[in-house]
C-alpha cells in the first residue's frame, strides 16, 4: 500500500511520520538519529511502498530559508541520491515544534513526558505531513 513519509530533519534527531494508505491521515512513526535516517528509510521502504517524502523546510518569518536549512539541504541531496525515483516535497515547518507541544498538552501528556525531544520530533513530523495532506486534499494536482 502506498505511503507518504513526513520528515522533520534535525542535526541530531529526525522525526518520522507516515500517512495511512489513502493519504488522508498522518501518524507519528519514530525518531531516528540523523546519522541513521537514510538506513532507516531504506529498511522502511523495503516493507512499505513509499511514494513520496514530505520534508519540513525551516524558514524565517520573512519566508527566507533559516540557518538550519543548510543541514536540510545536505539531507535532501542524500535523499535524492538514495531514492532517485521517489519525489520529495518541501513543507514549511514554521511553528511545528510549538504545535507539537500544544498537541501534547491537549492530549494530556504529562509535563515530564513533554520534555522528551524525541516525542516532539515525531509529532512535528506528523504535523508537517498532515499539513501537506490537508493541502493536497484540496488540490488534486499535488
Amino acid at each position: 500500500m502506498d505511503r507518504i513519509i513526513g520528515i522533520d530533519y534535525g542535526r541530531k534527531r529526525v522525526g518520522v511520520a507516515v500517512s495511512d494508505p489513502l493519504g488522508i491521515f498522518a501518524s507519528a512513526l519514530d525518531t531516528v538519529h540523523s546519522a541513521k535516517i537514510i538506513e532507516y528509510l531504506e529498511l522502511y521502504s523495503q516493507k512499505e511502498k513509499v511514494v513520496k517524502f514530505v520534508v519540513g523546510y525551516p524558514v524565517n518569518m520573512d519566508g527566507r530559508p533559516s540557518e538550519a536549512a543548510k543541514d536540510v539541504d545536505v539531507f535532501l541531496k542524500r535523499l535524492a541520491k538514495v531514492f532517485p525515483d521517489i519525489p520529495v516535497e518541501l513543507e514549511d515547518e514554521r511553528f511545528t515544534s510549538v504545535l507539537a507541544h500544544r498537541a501534547m498538552i491537549d492530549g494530556g501528556m504529562r509535563k515530564k513526558d513533554r520534555r522528551d525531544k524525541n516525542s516532539v520530533d515525531r509529532i512535528s513530523a506528523a504535523i508537517i505531513l498532515q499539513s501537506y495532506l490537508d493541502r493536497k486534499s484540496g488540490d488534486p494536482a499535488l
